[in-house]
């Protein structure tokens, strides 16, 4: 009991060093409050607004009848397209385009009244402007749903005009109705943020924790050997490392609270999980990011070299993450490296709680792995401190 009592107040001691060291470093509250407070809503800022209405589009008009008439008319009327201007021809639509005042072109070929007069497919060439995908994704719904609209209207005006025995037609064949789940609004904020805010909950903790280990070495370097004997290591490893992931936890607990369920009230991202499942799924998640950034941490030996080696991983996690493309289709090794990564397991498990509805037993592997990560990220911190001890011990008995 006397041991059991002694690692507990060593544990607590651990907790309030590293509070403190927390509380006092300006750039590691910078990391921990300043980012996750001010990053989410500076990305949702500039993702928002989802959808693109009324994008500028050009139209060269090689028929000249009333049914090229009536498919402009009819692609203008549609919510994502609006007419600019007919151009005389694709020299002058491309000039228009090159200016930015459309981001479209529509190019009616010259037979097609006839084409659809004698029952022939038309085709209809648009040209789209690919700076931006919302715009693309726009222009394409938007003409295919005019498609679908004008094939119904010709295949009814064709059985009209076959005569009084064709059957008459009240819509297509097969009617299409979609269902989207998860991103009602088919929006890129509400497609990507969900999976971004975990992220940079596991990188802000990270880049906080590496520049409290480049702190460290620098003061070590610096006051050795006598920062030997202020070092916490004598609190012994696992109730350093415990004491030190609990002040972290502890510390992001409120601001976990922030990121992920205020945040997507606010801007009305998608948000229909149950708070209690996606919660509990972020502590094994800010237990093994903690891990993972003391291990990294241990790794600094310069305050800067958190933003060297830290910083540029962002881009690399969220690829690997799943967002931008499935891990299902990525290679053996990628996938692999992607399954190390706390971020990894927290955002496809976030996703189906928030976005999806999912319950925590129904998103039961990544909770797992997540523990799996944070036990496996312990045991090589644990390592990790017990050779640091043994080099120090030798390093002063020399």
């Amino acid at each position: 009991m006397n041991g059991i009592t002694k690692w507990f107040i060593q544990l607590g001691k651990a907790f309030r060093q590293e509070m403190s060291t927390v509380i006092h470093d300006a750039g590691v509250l910078l990391f921990f409050i300043g980012l996750p407070v001010l990053y989410p809503l500076v990305y949702t800022a500039i993702y928002n607004p989802e959808e693109v209405r009324e994008i500028p589009f050009a139209v060269v008009d090689h028929c000249r009848s009333a049914e090229s008439r009536r498919l402009v008319r009819q692609a203008d009327a549609t919510s994502a397209m609006k007419l600019y201007d007919y151009a005389p021809d694709m020299q002058s639509a491309r000039a228009l385009m090159a200016e930015g005042k459309v981001y479209g072109i529509m190019e009616i070929p010259s037979d097609y009244s006839k084409c659809i007069m004698t029952g022939r497919q038309a085709t209809v060439p648009f040209y789209a402007e690919m700076s931006l995908l919302l715009r693309y994704r726009a222009f394409l719904s938007a003409l295919t749903d005019l498609q679908l609209h004008i094939t119904q209207e010709v295949t009814a005006g064709r059985l009209a005009s076959a005569g009084a025995a064709a059957p008459p037609i009240s819509g297509l064949p097969i009617n299409t109705q979609a269902n989207i789940l998860g991103d009602t609004q088919q929006g890129f904020a509400s497609f990507i943020m969900p999976g971004i805010v975990v992220l940079i909950l596991q990188q802000s903790m990270v880049l906080g924790i590496c520049l409290i280990g480049g702190t460290a070495a620098e003061r070590r370097r610096r006051n050795a050997p006598l920062a030997y004997s202020t070092d916490m290591a004598s609190n012994g490893p696992m109730a350093t490392i415990l004491g030190k992931a609990l002040c972290y936890v502890v510390f992001y607990i409120p601001v976990t609270i922030y990121i992920l369920h205020y945040i997507p009230t606010w801007f009305d991202l998608p948000h229909i999980g149950n708070p209690a499942d996606y919660l509990l799924l972020m502590m094994p998640f800010l237990l093994a990011s903690a891990f993972f950034g003391i291990m990294l941490g241990n790794l600094m030996r310069q305050r800067e070299d958190a933003f060297i080696y830290i910083v540029f991983t962002s881009v690399v996690f969220l690829f690997l993450s799943g967002l931008t493309w499935p891990r299902f289709a990525m290679p053996g090794l990628w996938h692999a490296l992607a399954g190390a990564i706390p971020a990894t397991w927290g955002v496809e498990g976030f996703i189906r709680i928030n976005s999806n509805g999912a319950t925590l037993a129904e998103s039961s592997e990544p909770f797992l792995w997540l523990w799996g990560l944070a036990a496996a990220y312990l045991a090589a911190c644990y390592a990790i401190a017990r050779i640091t001890a043994r080099g120090r011990r030798a390093n002063r008995s020399h």
